[in-house]
C-alpha cells in the first residue's frame, strides 16, 4: 500500500451488535491484562520545576534529591541526602533499610515524611482541609457488552465486587501514602448506561460534576469519550476515563485527563519499529504450509474506532514508509467482531490470494476466535503478529483461538510475565493485607492502576493540591524504570514519544504463543497454552528494538512466568507486615 492510498473497507452493511465499534485500543477489561502491576512513584516538586528529558531506561533513575520541595514535604531520599533524617517522622509505613514504603509491590516506592502544620484548607473544588473527594465510576450491573465478553472466558462477577475492591485498595493505600492531613473519600457512582452509551455517559458526568463536585474521578465508560469530555469541561480531573483517546485527545484536555495504557499513537510507534527492524525484508520463518520461509508480505486487520482513530493508523503507515521504506500489502478494517463470520471469509481469502504471509492484528479479543477458525478452514496458515491489543495477548483469551493458527502468533506487547502466588502484584498485596483474594478476583483489578496514578500524584503534589499541580508533579517526576515483571512508567516530555505523555506505560516486550505449555492465566488459574516472553521478559523503549530476527518460540530463553521474583526485580523483604487491617503485624509467610 503506497502513501496516501485510501484504507480499503470490506464491512457489509448490517445492524449493530451489542459490541459494535470497539476501537483499536479497546481496553474493556484492562484489569485482565494485569497492567494493574504498574506502580507510580513520584517526588513532589515546586510548580516551576521543568520536566527532564530522558533518553534511556538508565537515565530514568534521575537523582531527585536536590528538587526544591514545598513547605512541609520531605522524601526519605532527600532527608538522607541532606543528613536530616532525624528531623522527620516517616512512621512504621517506611522501611528505613530501603527508604521505601513497606508495601509488597514491585517496584518499591519512596517514603514521604508525615505532614504537620496547616495544609491550606480548600485549595480547589473537591479538596478541603480534611478530605479529597474522589468518585469511583462503576460499570452498569448487567452491562450486555461486558457480560458478553466475560462469558467468552467463563468469568463471573457479583454485584458490589468492584465497589468493595475500590474500598479495600483505598484502605490499603490510605494507610501508606501521605496526603498532608487529608483522607481520600472514595465515593462510588454506578453508571446509568452501558460502556458505549454516550448519552448516559454525558448525563452521568454532569451529575457527578454538579452534585458530588469531586476533585477527581477514576474509571469511566471505556467505549465512549463523552464522559471524559464532560468531566473535563467541568474542570474535574479523571484517571482512566476512556480507552479510546490518542495523543491529541489528552493534550486538548490538559490537565484533566490521564491514563495507564499507551495511547494508540504511542503503541503504533513501537509496533512500526518492531515491524521495520525485525520483520520486513526477511522470510516468513514462522508461517505454516507453503507460506513458510516465503519473502514476507505483511497485511493488517484493524478494528474500526472513533473517526479520530484514523490519524494514528495513517501516521503508522507513514512511519513505515519514511523510517523503514516499508509498506503493508493490504489493510482491512472491521467494526463488529460478531459479523466476521461472513466478512472475515472474504478478508482472509483476499490475503491468501495475495500471498500475504503475515497478519498484524490490532483489535478486540473476540475477533480472533472467528478469524483463526476461518483461516484454518481455508487451509491458510500465516504468521499472526500481536500489536499491544492487551486482551488479545492474555492467556485467558488466547486459549479460545484456533490453536493450529495461534501456534504461529508472536510479536510486541505491553504486558509482562507474572510471578507465581501474586508476589509483588495487587492480588498478592490484597492477600497480604486482608488475608483473602480481592473481591471479584482479577476482574476487579482495574481499580488498582488508576488508584496508583492518582495517589502517587496526590502524594507528590503536597498540600497545595490543584489539577495543574497534579500535572506538574507527574510531568516532572522521575521515570520509573522497568523490570521483567513491570513496564517503565513516565509522564510528560521525556523524549520517548513525539508528543507530551499523559499515560503511564512506555515500553514493550516480545511474546510468542506456545499451545502446549502449562501456564497460569491472568486470574492465576493453570491451563494449557501460554505466552512466552522472549529473553526473560526483556523490555524495549522506542528506538531500542534490536535490528535482528525475533527471539521467539524458544523454550530455553522465553519465560511464561516466574516462580519467584527474578534477580533484576527488587526483592520484597520477608519481614514486611501490614501496619493496619485484618493481618496487622503478620508477615508474608505469617498466618
Amino acid at each position: 500500500m503506497s502513501r496516501g492510498t485510501q484504507v480499503p473497507r470490506t464491512i457489509e452493511e448490517h445492524g449493530p451488535s451489542p459490541i459494535a465499534r470497539w476501537g483499536p485500543m479497546v481496553a474493556i477489561l484492562a484489569s485482565l491484562a494485569l497492567v494493574a502491576a504498574v506502580v507510580v512513584f513520584v517526588d513532589p516538586i515546586d510548580g516551576t520545576q521543568a520536566a527532564p528529558t530522558v533518553t534511556s531506561t538508565g537515565a530514568g533513575a534521575k537523582d531527585t534529591t536536590d528538587i526544591e520541595l514545598p513547605p512541609g514535604v520531605m522524601t526519605y531520599d532527600q532527608a538522607k541526602a541532606k543528613g536530616t533524617l532525624d528531623e522527620y517522622d516517616f512512621g512504621d509505613r517506611c522501611d528505613p533499610d530501603t527508604g521505601t514504603l513497606a508495601l509488597p509491590l514491585a517496584p518499591q516506592q519512596n517514603c514521604f515524611a508525615k505532614f504537620t502544620g496547616d495544609n491550606g484548607g480548600e485549595t480547589t473544588p473537591g479538596v478541603t482541609a480534611d478530605e479529597i473527594k474522589v468518585v469511583a465510576y462503576l460499570n452498569q450491573p448487567g452491562d450486555p457488552i461486558l457480560e458478553f465478553i466475560y462469558g467468552q472466558i467463563g468469568l463471573k462477577t457479583k454485584p458490589g465486587d468492584a465497589q468493595r475492591a475500590y474500598a479495600n485498595f483505598n484502605e490499603i493505600f490510605g494507610e501508606y501514602y501521605e496526603f498532608y492531613g487529608r483522607k481520600v473519600k472514595l465515593i462510588p457512582y454506578t453508571a446509568t448506561g452501558n460502556i458505549q452509551d454516550s448519552v448516559a455517559a454525558t448525563a452521568d458526568a454532569e451529575t457527578i460534576a454538579r452534585d458530588i463536585k469531586p476533585f477527581a474521578v477514576i474509571n469511566g465508560p471505556q467505549l465512549s469519550n463523552a464522559f471524559a469530555d464532560t468531566i473535563s469541561a467541568n474542570g474535574v480531573l479523571c484517571v482512566g476515563c476512556t480507552s479510546t483517546g490518542d495523543d491529541s485527545f489528552y493534550a486538548d484536555r490538559d490537565p484533566t485527563q490521564w491514563g495507564v495504557q499507551k495511547t494508540l499513537t504511542q503503541n503504533l510507534v513501537l509496533v512500526a519499529e518492531y515491524l521495520g527492524k525485525r520483520l520486513f525484508d526477511r522470510p516468513a520463518k514462522w508461517a505454516g504450509g507453503p507460506l513458510k520461509n516465503k519473502p514476507r508480505k505483511i497485511a493488517m486487520i484493524a478494528a474500526e474506532g472513533a473517526e479520530a482513530d484514523d490519524d494514528p493508523v495513517k501516521q503508522f503507515i507513514q512511519t513505515l514508509a519514511d523510517d523503514y521504506d516499508a509498506k503493508l500489502t493490504k489493510i482491512q478494517r472491521y467494526d463488529d467482531p460478531l459479523a466476521l463470520g461472513s466478512t472475515g471469509r472474504a478478508m482472509l481469502s483476499q490475503f491468501k490470494s495475495a500471498g500475504v504471509t503475515t497478519i498484524v492484528f490490532v483489535g478486540d479479543p473476540i475477533a480472533p476466535q472467528t478469524l483463526t477458525r476461518i483461516a484454518t478452514e481455508q487451509d491458510y496458515f500465516p504468521e499472526w503478529v500481536t500489536s499491544g491489543s492487551t486482551l488479545v495477548e492474555n492467556n485467558v483469551f488466547s486459549r479460545t483461538y484456533d490453536q493450529k493458527q495461534w501456534a504461529h502468533a508472536f510479536g510486541p506487547t505491553s504486558l509482562f510475565p507474572r510471578v507465581a502466588g501474586g508476589l509483588g502484584s495487587p492480588i498478592g498485596l490484597h492477600k497480604w493485607y486482608f488475608g483473602i483474594d480481592p473481591p471479584g478476583g482479577a476482574a476487579t483489578l482495574l481499580a488498582v492502576p488508576n488508584l496508583q496514578v492518582l495517589f502517587g500524584a496526590l502524594q507528590g503534589a503536597g498540600p497545595d493540591l490543584t489539577p495543574e499541580r497534579f500535572r506538574d508533579v507527574l510531568f516532572a517526576s522521575p521515570v520509573l524504570p522497568s523490570s521483567p515483571i513491570a513496564p517503565q512508567v513516565s509522564f510528560g516530555n521525556r523524549g520517548f514519544f513525539p508528543n507530551p505523555d499523559y499515560v503511564a506505560l512506555d515500553d514493550m516486550t516480545e511474546i510468542s504463543w506456545d499451545p502446549a505449555v502449562m501456564a497460569l492465566d491472568e486470574g492465576g488459574v493453570e491451563g494449557k497454552g501460554g505466552w512466552r516472553y522472549s529473553d526473560g521478559g526483556k523490555r524495549y523503549l522506542p528506538g531500542e528494538w534490536p535490528d535482528d530476527e525475533p527471539h521467539v518460540f524458544d523454550p530455553e530463553t522465553g519465560v511464561t512466568g516466574f516462580d519467584e521474583l527474578p534477580p533484576t526485580a527488587q526483592e520484597i523483604p520477608a519481614d514486611w507486615a501490614p501496619i493496619a487491617g485484618p493481618r496487622k503485624g503478620k508477615t508474608l509467610g505469617g498466618q
